[in-house]
């Protein structure tokens, strides 16, 4: 039989791996946590460093439009495309010529071109306060139907340079063709803080 003595320090064996286990996990909680307040604390300019991004230079208007128009705090971004130099980096449907993950790469092209416009008209990138709303459009093939998987690569790349700020309403729409043939198409509305100057 065992002795009652060799339970009992059994017993408490158990209960001093149950003890550590529960304080790694909460200290592991703890950084994580840390961690991503850390990230949040960062400057969107900062992490656009951090994440080797380069913004291109603000688009010209293709037609009778401005690219970006202020009201109150909030700046509305016309759509804007993966262009360069007046042209598209990238053209065809997605589902057809493009892949997926074609698309998805096109998407994030083009919001790049879209915070290059906004940074154009408030100064800096740091003045947003929240990404409110995006509209995707994506040129598809006739079937195609993951046009939200699509325009994720606005979407995703928006949380990595504004974290929790970068989060926002959606849209993700099929088109039949869009202008020059590009694949996708990214419109926003942002908040900016009421101190985030106008050019």
């Amino acid at each position: 039989m065992v002795a009652a003595g060799e339970i009992r320090r059994s017993e408490v064996r158990i209960l001093k791996t149950w003890w550590r286990a529960l304080i790694l996990a909460a200290v592991c909680a703890s950084l994580a946590a840390s961690n991503a307040a850390a990230q949040e604390a960062r400057s969107p300019e900062a992490r656009l460093q951090e994440l080797g991004i380069v913004l291109p230079p603000a688009p010209k208007p293709l037609a009778s439009y401005v690219p970006s128009v202020r009201t109150g705090n909030l700046v509305y971004l016309a759509g804007q495309g993966p262009m360069a130099d007046g042209k598209p980096t990238i053209t065809g449907k997605v589902g057809a010529e493009l892949t997926e993950d074609q698309g998805y790469k096109a998407a994030r092209a083009a919001v790049l071109v879209s915070l290059a416009v906004l940074r154009a008209q408030i100064g800096s990138l740091d003045g947003v306060s929240r990404i409110v709303k995006v509209v995707g459009w994506v040129n598809s093939a006739p079937g195609f139907t993951r046009q939200p998987w699509v325009v994720n690569g606005a979407s995703d790349l928006l949380v990595e340079i504004f974290g929790e700020a970068g989060r926002h309403a959606r849209s993700a729409v099929g088109a039949n063709e869009l202008p020059l043939d590009m694949p996708v198409e990214i419109e926003m509305v942002v908040e900016v803080a009421p101190g985030a100057s106008t050019r």
